[in-house]
């Protein structure tokens, strides 16, 4: 037999409660089957909104800017995201996308006119950072642009123009303006949202008038064989609204749609969110709560879909999902600038296995948000920067794009908070082009740890080795002080028994098992 490894890595989180004693013993049944789907990279998706800190302060610097950019996009961000392998970026919203006029944000910056943000804080913005900036900012991260076109406060020619300007390359009106302005190849742009939250901030449509304003817009967008090969991507329900999805999947062509969005956050009240940082076991269990109802949504939704699309040609997005708690104290409460903590870790993991394990219908995903807003991977304050600890679970996770699913089948043993209970481990596997397998585990219990066994005879594994991420509580953080206070370190605890290879995963614990 050749020589095989396989390299365990592991998240995992010491907290301020007393860890039990109890520990029970999970076996896992992995399946290697042939006509499983294919893990989407896109389901590693993220989110830039005008919001807060995200673009300007954030991504955006400026080309004057004493921080070290590439035509006024910090290089370190760049330099992080590709690190990240990120497939796609998701921009400019959001609420933010159906205000936006795209015109105001290309030619030169000192003509471009202000934008008031309504949405977020009543900054004036200064439309500096356009379509130009961003388009030319993906081709750095080499990640694919999906733009959200406004449908709320536009009309169907300025979108049809958008898309005339972003990827035409012969010669008509828009891509001649193009040119003007400096770009004499088109970027073909392939994701094109038409609309955000048409139930709510983007128009306060019903399901059935947003339907016919979708197939209005998607009409006029390209032909109709659809040849420019964009995805048109339909403004999805919000959470467990399944009408929405089913009037959408009901009244729009399947050759007019390439997905259909849902948007979900991990949200205890939102009369009131909780704080960041000094939060609870119990305000922890909530979150995790809320944020494991993805696999109720993801499998309802899937049902309605499947009705009307039973060979799955349409792509689930989910274009919206993270934590979101009260913001920082002392932050401008519209800049939604929060915290990342080892509670993002394990929601972060856990809501990304269970993409995986629907990757026959969920295609796309996007974390909200990239940078310094609700649950970002990176957070920066002025010239510092830092990563977190959800930066480092989609780093590792990472080795799921586009790579194989292999089934999982297991009994998860109880997470009980209060006589309530949720599902303790999560997981997911793949096996990529080069053969190797991923194995993903997270254990949710905040004092628990719990036993997995993999018979990795089956797998054809024979070395291990682990890494672990760990601190001293639950609440922990990187700061601008202690950057790198949460990062990967060596882990052992882990015994191959002939062939079973047994891992105590301790309490709020990620892991991923790399092998041959």
């Amino acid at each position: 037999m050749k020589k095989s490894f396989l390299i365990l890595f592991v998240f995992t989180f010491c907290n301020q409660f007393v860890f039990s004693q109890k520990e029970t013993t999970t076996v896992l049944s992995i399946k290697n089957t042939a006509d499983a789907p294919t893990i989407d990279k896109n389901i590693y998706g993220h989110f830039a909104e005008h919001l807060g800190r995200s673009i300007y302060g954030g991504f955006f610097v400026g080309d004057t800017s004493k921080i070290p950019n590439t035509k006024g996009v910090r290089n370190d961000i760049v330099a992080a995201l590709k690190d990240l392998k990120i497939p796609n970026l998701r921009w400019p919203g959001g609420c933010f996308a159906d205000t936006y006029h795209w015109k105001d944000g290309i030619g030169p910056q000192e003509q471009r006119p202000t934008i008031v943000n309504k949405w977020w804080g009543g900054v004036t913005e200064d439309n500096s950072f356009g379509t130009h900036d961003f388009l030319n900012m993906c081709e750095l991260l080499g990640t694919e642009p999906y733009l959200s076109g406004n449908v709320g406060s536009g009309t169907v020619q300025e979108l049809a123009d958008w898309v005339q300007y972003a990827n035409f390359s012969g010669k008509s009106p828009m891509s001649d303006l193009r040119k003007k302005n400096g770009r004499t190849e088109p970027w073909k742009v392939k994701f094109w949202g038409i609309g955000n939250e048409a139930w709510g901030c983007g128009g306060n449509m019903t399901a059935e008038y947003y339907a016919g304003e979708y197939r209005k817009f998607a009409t006029f967008m390209s032909d109709w064989e659809n040849t420019g090969g964009i995805t048109r991507i339909a403004s999805g329900s919000n959470s467990a609204d399944y009408n929405w999805t089913e009037v959408l999947m009901k009244n729009i062509p399947l050759n007019m749609l390439g997905g259909v969005g849902v948007h979900h956050y991990a949200v205890i009240d939102w009369g009131k969110k909780g704080e960041d940082v000094n939060y609870t076991e119990t305000e922890y269990f909530k979150t995790m709560q809320s944020a494991l109802k993805m696999e109720e949504l993801v499998t309802k939704h899937s049902a309605i879909m499947d009705k009307y699309d039973p060979e799955k040609k349409v792509a689930m997005i989910v274009d919206e999902w993270g934590g979101w708690y009260e913001v920082q104290k002392g932050t401008n409460p519209g800049f939604l600038y929060q915290q990342n903590t080892m509670r993002d870790a394990v929601l972060a993991g856990s809501t990304l296995n269970i993409f995986n394990n629907h990757a026959d219908r969920v295609r796309m995903a996007n974390l909200a948000q990239c940078v310094n807003v609700l649950q970002a991977v990176i957070l920066t304050d002025n010239a510092k920067m830092i990563l977190t600890p959800t930066y480092h679970v989609m780093k590792l996770y990472s080795v799921h794009q586009d790579a194989k699913l292999l089934p999982i089948s297991f009994t998860s043993p109880d997470y009980t908070v209060n006589g309530e209970k949720l599902p303790a481990v999560s997981a997911s596997a793949s096996k990529d082009k080069n053969g190797l397998v991923h194995i993903s585990l997270v254990n949710v219990d905040a004092k628990n740890k719990n036993k997995v066994v993999i018979d990795i005879n089956d797998l054809g594994v024979k070395n291990v080795t682990a890494q672990i991420i760990t601190a001293s509580k639950l609440q922990d953080y990187n700061s601008f002080d202690t950057p790198n206070k949460i990062v990967p370190t060596v882990y052992k605890g882990f015994e191959n028994k002939k062939g079973k290879l047994e891992i105590t995963i301790p309490p709020f614990s990620v892991i991923v098992l790399e092998g041959k």
